[in-house]
């Protein structure tokens, strides 16, 4: 396996390899391009198709956006996400069709080791740091919503239909059609009929 395979594995890899190095730079560079467009350019929809080829049509990123490689995300259809986006996409980022993301929520797969003799900087013979990472892949279901300040680790998997509330850490699973929030975010309780807004007269 070549490192870009290992790393898409999840398992140990050099993060300085040439190949992985380029993608970075190359993610980076998108991000900022974008970063720096004005909401009404049509330049924007050119950088985007190009930062994260794989996703469906409807797709809306706010801005600022941050992606590590951005080929590794994939978005399905209607997604939105608000301002401050980012996504660590070390391992595969597999989004849903009708997902949305409140500000500032972050995605992020990357793992280091526990223990500080194994994480810390390393240098090669050539005198090049590096450090021993792996990554773990996220997936969220389709019609999920996302809000502020939600922070999902890597080797998560959100089922479809669930409602993240503000301020979670999600590090764990959460099944489909949940309601579900704090740190470490924990399953509230199902979503149901009776969260309809048509029974909440007060809106209307």
């Amino acid at each position: 396996m070549n490192e870009k395979e290992k790393m898409l594995a999840g398992k140990i890899y050099d993060p300085t390899d040439e190949e992985l190095t380029r993608l970075r730079t190359k993610a980076h560079r998108l991000s900022q391009r974008y970063n720096t467009l004005f909401e009404d350019d049509e330049l924007r929809d050119i950088v985007i198709d190009e930062l994260i080829p794989n996703k469906g049509k409807g797709v809306y990123l706010q801005g600022p956006v941050y992606f590590d490689y951005g080929v590794f995300t994939s978005f399905g259809e209607n997604c939105y996400a608000n301002f401050n986006f980012t996504v660590l996409d070390v391992c595969p980022v597999n989004i849903g069709n009708n997902v949305f993301f409140g500000p500032n929520c972050s995605l992020m797969t990357p793992m280091h080791p526990f223990r500080w003799q194994e994480r810390n900087i390393k240098f090669k013979e050539d005198g090049t740091a590096y450090g021993d990472e792996y990554a773990k892949p996220i997936n969220i279901g389709d019609n999920c919503w996302i809000a502020a300040n939600v922070v999902i680790t890597g080797g998560v998997t959100i089922g479809e239909g669930c409602v993240i509330g503000a301020g979670s850490v999600v590090t764990r699973d959460i099944p489909a059609n949940s309601l579900a929030s704090g740190n470490p975010c924990k399953v509230i309780r199902e979503i149901t009929e009776k969260d309809s807004i048509k029974y909440k007269s007060e809106l209307f």
